[in-house]
This record gives C-alpha cells, structure tokens and sequence, in this order.
C-alpha cells in the first residue's frame, strides 16, 4: 500500500511554525528546503511549511493528527501546559483545558499560529467510534 512521503502546509511564517510544532514534538530544527522549512517526523513523513504569499489566494486553515505514545502524549501536553497555549478535548474547540478518552486513549487539540488545527492522539480511532461522531 503507498505510504504518505510529505505534505505542503501553509503558513505565514514558514520556519516559526515549523519551529512551533517542532518545539512541541522535541523535533530536530527544521531544515531549508528549496521554498519551504521541511520538518521531517520520525515516520518519515516530512511536513513542507510554505510561506503564504502576500496578496495572492488566502488559505484555509486545516487539520493535521499526529499518533503518539503515552509517554511522547504526556511530554507534549507538558510542552502545551509549559508554554500557557489554550488546548481543548475536541476539534471544535468546546472543552477548553481538558483532553479527550475516546477510544480508550487520549488526545488534545491545539491551534498552531496560523490557526491549523493540531491533534495529538494515542491511538487511532476505531471503525466504531467513527461511525459514531
């Protein structure tokens, strides 16, 4: 089955929002790549920030989840606390301040700075959750 190699996020400061998420995950320093700050995650996967450019087509703010470990969850949500960011149980943003149980896991929603919506999970949603929501 193929497998996701790297996806472009926009932003409108490339390296402060990689930088952002990277603070949060204990990521290495994002590294120049052609126009973009690429973030390369321990999967594999690489996260390509792109500068917005100014005056050209606004873009919409998205949804990025991120799998973790329990303890890799209790770093982070460290990280969240530590640096006083709102966060919330669910995408919506309706439960300030609290994470969610769903699945027998945990999760947390946070905004980055350019308002996508960053999600960090401990076990994937099952079929029937998701039949559910």
């Amino acid at each position: 089955m193929p497998s996701l190699d790297h996806t472009i996020v926009h932003s409108t400061d490339r390296f402060a929002s990689a930088r952002f998420l990277a603070g949060l995950l204990d990521a290495p320093e994002p590294k120049a790549f052609g126009p973009f700050a690429a973030l390369k995650l321990d999967n594999g996967v690489t996260l390509d920030y792109a500068e917005h450019a100014a005056g050209g087509k606004e873009f919409v703010p998205t949804h990025y989840a991120f799998l973790v470990t329990e303890d890799e969850f209790d770093k982070i949500l460290g990280r969240i606390t530590d640096r006083d960011l709102p966060y919330w149980a669910d995408p919506q943003h309706s439960r300030p301040q609290e994470i969610n149980t769903r699945d027998g896991g945990r999760g947390v929603y946070i905004d980055d700075p350019d308002g996508h919506n960053m999600e960090f999970l401990t076990r994937t949603y099952s079929d029937e959750l998701l039949a559910n929501l």
